[in-house]
Formats: C-alpha cells, sequence, structure tokens
C-alpha cells in the first residue's frame, strides 16, 4: 500500500515539475526565434533543473549554445543526447549538429563519424550528406598542411646543421688588402723610428776635447 502511495506521489510530482519545464521550453523557443539566444540558453537551462531528462531542453540548449558560438559545449551536449536513448528528438538531427559543432572546431576526423552516425540514421539527407564530403575535403587539406610543416621544419633543421659543420669562408679581398695595408704602414713607422735613432747624437759619446 505504501508503495503505490509513493509511487502515486513521485507521479504527481513529475507532473507538476513538467509543466514549467514545458513552459521555459516555450520561452526559450520564442527567446531562440528572436535571436536572443543567451536568454533562451537561460531558459532551457532552467528547464532541465525542473525536468533533467528533457530531451527537448537539451537539445535545445545544445543548439543556443551553437548559436553563441560554443562550440565545444554544444557538442558536449549534443554527444549527451546521442549516447542517450533519444526519443523527443531525431537522433539524425543530434549527430547533424554534433557534426557541425566538431566542424567549426576543425575537428574534421571526429564531424565525419558524427555525419556517418546521422547518415545510418537518414541515409537520403542531402544536407549531411554534403557537409561529410566538405568535411572530408577540409581533413585532406589539414593532413597535407601538417605534411607540409614537417617537411619545412626538417628543411630548417637540416640547414642549420650544415651551417654548424660548414668550415669558416676564406678571408676576403677587401679584409686581406686592409691587412696588407697594415702591415705595410707598421713596417713604415718601424723604419722611420730606427732610422730617427740613427740621426740622433749618442748620449754617451764624450765631449770634443777642443
Amino acid at each position: 500500500m505504501r508503495s503505490l502511495i509513493t509511487l502515486i506521489l513521485l507521479l504527481a510530482i513529475s507532473i507538476v515539475n513538467a509543466q514549467p519545464a514545458q513552459k521555459l521550453v516555450r520561452s526559450g523557443n520564442n527567446a531562440y526565434n528572436n535571436g536572443r539566444f543567451k536568454d533562451a540558453e537561460i531558459d532551457y537551462r532552467k528547464a532541465l533543473t525542473k525536468a533533467p531528462n528533457s530531451q527537448k531542453a537539451a537539445f535545445n540548449l545544445g543548439n543556443s549554445l551553437y548559436k553563441q558560438q560554443n562550440f565545444d559545449e554544444a557538442a558536449s551536449q549534443y554527444l549527451k543526447l546521442a549516447q542517450s536513448e533519444v526519443k523527443e528528438t531525431p537522433k539524425a538531427n543530434v549527430y547533424y549538429n554534433l557534426g557541425n559543432s566538431l566542424l567549426e572546431n576543425k575537428k574534421y576526423k571526429e564531424s565525419i563519424d558524427a555525419y556517418k552516425m546521422a547518415l545510418r540514421q537518414n541515409p537520403k539527407d542531402e544536407d549531411t550528406r554534403y557537409n561529410l564530403s566538405y568535411a572530408m575535403t577540409k581533413l585532406q587539406q589539414q593532413k597535407k598542411q601538417e605534411q607540409n610543416k614537417k617537411q619545412e621544419q626538417k628543411q630548417q633543421q637540416k640547414e642549420q646543421k650544415q651551417q654548424q659543420t660548414q668550415p669558416k669562408p676564406n678571408m676576403s679581398k677587401q679584409d686581406a688588402n686592409r691587412m696588407l695595408n697594415a702591415m705595410n704602414n707598421n713596417e713604415k713607422r718601424t723604419l722611420d723610428k730606427t732610422k730617427n735613432k740613427q740621426n740622433m747624437p749618442s748620449q754617451n759619446m764624450p765631449e770634443k776635447d777642443w
């Protein structure tokens, strides 16, 4: 008897909480449609506090985060939904939006996986097929850029190594002439000093006797 009463009370509480949650979802939808994505996010979060299992609120929260370019959190929101038993929202839409969020963050490989999952749910979706093709192209470009960057780094390392092991360059002609002139000037100064000493009287000579 007690278990039945408890079940009835829990069901009543769930119904009471569901009504405000639905109202908040509608309010969030209104804000979202008017471009007030932050206000929509707040309403959806409030709805989830009252009805944590509301998949509509969770899905729309992901959409509002995406519109605010908060792609990481949006992807996290969609991923949670994708891993749950989605009933209120088509799983193909969840995976499609997950793919878009990952694509915006340049996580091309992960976005490709998400689009493939979306196509398994809805093989005829042309938007998903187009985005999948686009993500695959971007992934190839990304790989090519990474390869080019690695090759450039290897080339730079090779050039630096060659510079370190390369012998010092020979003296330039200009430097050689400058050094030769300096040597000639030093030699000339030395000869002049010697000549001057020879012309000077020696301090040790005795005076002449007249």
